[in-house]
């Protein structure tokens, strides 16, 4: 039985979700509630239009002459790994086409338990590079902004540093909740712990999901907080090691 993926939309020009030229695919789907969320709209399944893998990867190579030797395709989301049936279709299948697969996820279904962990471990054969978000480093606040601990997100990235898996850390900075010193100390240090992290991104907080988060009738949980100042910017780049 072919699977079909919840889709929400692609881009055919991504130049900053992986190396090189992308073709970004947005899932629909996802079980966390982080405060800042630019795509609100991926959150539920709901009106998600439906393709096979064939579909999107005969669509994603239309632009292929644009990825050069490092680009390929980025799956995001949403949460992508709460449809690993069809990511292991979509990245085997891309694979199997020579194209290179790059993964953004929270890793929050993560667990190295039952089923999923076999499936996890079956994708790793055919992803790339991982493009994997920390929210926060306590676990506490990082369920105030998410929802959820960070437990089993922080189990990933160590279990990805034990395969050998290359990693982009993206942390995003968030004026009064994610520049605090001290946690970006405690997130050096967790990062140092790894030893497959190949490139840590900085990424300023910006306010241009609010629209969307009031077109869903949500109130925005962080009206009024400003984009964070180049300082902070560049004294979070200096603590991280980020670009």
């Amino acid at each position: 039985m072919t699977v079909k993926g919840l889709v929400h939309s692609t881009e055919s020009f991504g130049a900053v979700d992986g190396p090189g030229i992308r073709f970004l695919i947005f899932l629909k789907g996802c079980n966390m509630r982080c405060q800042y969320c630019h795509n609100a709209d991926t959150w539920s399944t709901e009106g998600a239009e439906l393709f096979t893998a064939d579909e999107l990867l005969d669509k994603a190579e239309r632009y292929r002459a644009y990825w050069r030797d490092k680009g390929g395709i980025t799956v995001s989301g949403g949460e992508p790994l709460l449809q690993i049936d069809f990511l292991l279709e979509l990245f085997r299948k891309a694979h199997e086409r020579g194209i290179n697969t790059a993964l953004d996820t929270s890793a929050q279904p993560f667990t190295r338990k039952g089923e999923f962990f076999a499936k996890f471990r079956e994708l790793m054969n055919f992803t790339d590079v991982l493009l994997l978000d920390i929210k926060h480093i306590d676990s506490m606040k990082h369920k105030i902004l998410t929802g959820h601990d960070n437990a089993n997100i922080l189990d990933a990235a160590k279990y990805l540093s034990e395969i050998n898996k290359a990693v982009w850390i993206r942390y995003v900075l968030v004026p009064g909740i994610t520049d605090n010193e001290k946690d970006l100390c405690r997130t050096r240090e967790f990062l140092g712990t790894l030893g497959n992290v190949k490139k840590v991104e900085v990424l300023p907080y910006h306010t241009l999901g609010a629209d969307k988060w009031r077109r869903l009738g949500l109130d925005y949980p962080l009206e009024g907080i400003e984009p964070p100042d180049e300082q902070s910017i560049i004294n979070a780049k200096n603590i991280l090691g980020g670009q």
